[in-house]
């Protein structure tokens, strides 16, 4: 291997001539790159002498191209000469190649930036939206068929989905609801310390976990727990194009792998829910037993005398319409997946996003409603 080398060749008249040998490649010009900058514009004009040039690669073809354009930017004329055809290609398309690239794109004006991300949000939400409605109206269709004898009830995808969805949830749902049943008795004690009025304490923990604590803790925790599963279970289908394979027998992904988790999720929230609140109303005893110093006994008519039936047919009502929306949203999330692995993980989140959201928005809009119908 040859190091590269530079010989001064320059004659009297002013004009610079320097001679260029060896290998110009990446393993040697740094040898030569200090010397080059080092050597300031001046004369009459600049000639690079390729001649003894044994190698070069895309590194020398930048040096010398980087040379004659800063003593030609200078006011001093420069060229090339006896270069290989090779090197004359090299050293044209780094020439073609330099050009300024801005560090950043350029910044626009801010306020329509963000009007048209604020456009793209909308749009995007009222598609989704309007994409959800039309598989929940599919998903309907199929489970009303399912229901009049039209079409096939899986009982064995139904158990199995219950099982996973209710059993497996009992002892975190169970001990939940229980702490939380806790909590509301202490704080509503401290609370009604102040006032002398520590029984009522029962009050607060029988109409509050009856009616919305015990259900709505419930559906949350199962969006969480289940609502991710379905996305991430049909997510995975559709990235193995399973999905795709029941459509091109003739089988209803929707019949086969919607309908199943909703009737499920209907029936085991409802269970669950019912649980939740005695789980809750236990949590919530044991501290008035041991804290407030109310038997068992009297916390249970007292219990009687201050909750309604109403309030637990209440809650009891809102469970199927929960485990429905949560099951459905955990599905729609997971038959929009595409592409990759990625898509998997964000529809997942969004699924359990989507499914709390719209499952406290219902619940306002029950409270509304039956407070409306004098179930106060």
């Amino acid at each position: 291997m040859a190091e590269p080398r530079i010989e001064d060749r320059s004659d009297t008249a002013g004009s610079r001539r320097l001679a260029l040998s060896g290998e110009l490649t990446m393993a040697h010009v740094g040898t030569v790159a200090a010397p080059l900058r080092a050597i300031l514009p001046g004369g009459t004009s600049l000639a690079v002498d390729l001649a003894g040039v044994e190698r070069m690669d895309t590194a020398g073809a930048w040096l010398v191209h980087r040379l004659v354009q800063d003593w030609t930017a200078a006011g001093v004329p420069a060229h090339v000469e006896h270069a290989g055809p090779d090197a004359e290609r090299l050293i044209a398309e780094m020439a073609a190649n330099d050009v300024p690239v801005p560090c950043r794109p350029a910044r626009g004006n801010v306020a329509l930036e963000r009007l048209e991300r604020i456009g793209r949000a909308i749009y995007l939400a009222a598609d989704n939206i309007g994409n959800f409605l039309a598989f929940l109206g599919q998903t309907l269709v199929v489970l009303a068929q399912t229901l009049v004898g039209r079409r096939t009830l899986r009982w064995n995808a139904v158990i199995h989905q219950c099982e996973a969805i209710g059993v497996n949830a009992l002892g975190i749902v169970g001990l939940l609801l229980f702490l939380v049943g806790l909590v509301v008795a202490q704080q509503g004690a401290v609370q009604l310390r102040a006032f002398g009025a520590e029984v009522f304490v029962v009050n607060l923990i029988g109409r509050s976990t009856a009616r919305e604590l015990g259900i709505l803790l419930t559906a949350i925790m199962v969006a969480g727990r289940s609502s991710s599963a379905f996305a991430a279970q049909i997510g995975s289908m559709k990235l193995n194009q399973e999905v795709d394979a029941l459509a091109t027998i003739g089988m209803s992904p929707i019949e086969i792998l919607v309908v199943p988790r909703v009737i499920a999720m209907a029936i085991m929230l409802l269970m669950l829910g019912f649980f939740g609140t005695v789980m809750a109303i236990l949590g919530g005893g044991l501290f008035c037993w041991a804290a407030l110093d109310i038997p068992p006994v009297s916390f249970v008519q007292r219990l009687q005398e201050v909750t309604p039936v109403s309030d637990l047919v209440i809650g009891m009502i809102k469970a199927p319409v929960f485990g429905i929306i949560i099951a459905m949203m955990g599905c729609y999330q997971g038959m929009q997946v595409t592409g990759n692995a990625e898509s998997v993980g964000s529809r997942t989140t969004q699924a359990v996003v989507e499914s709390i959201f719209v499952v406290i928005v219902l619940d306002a809009f029950f409270a509304v409603f039956f407070s409306a119908l004098g179930y106060n």
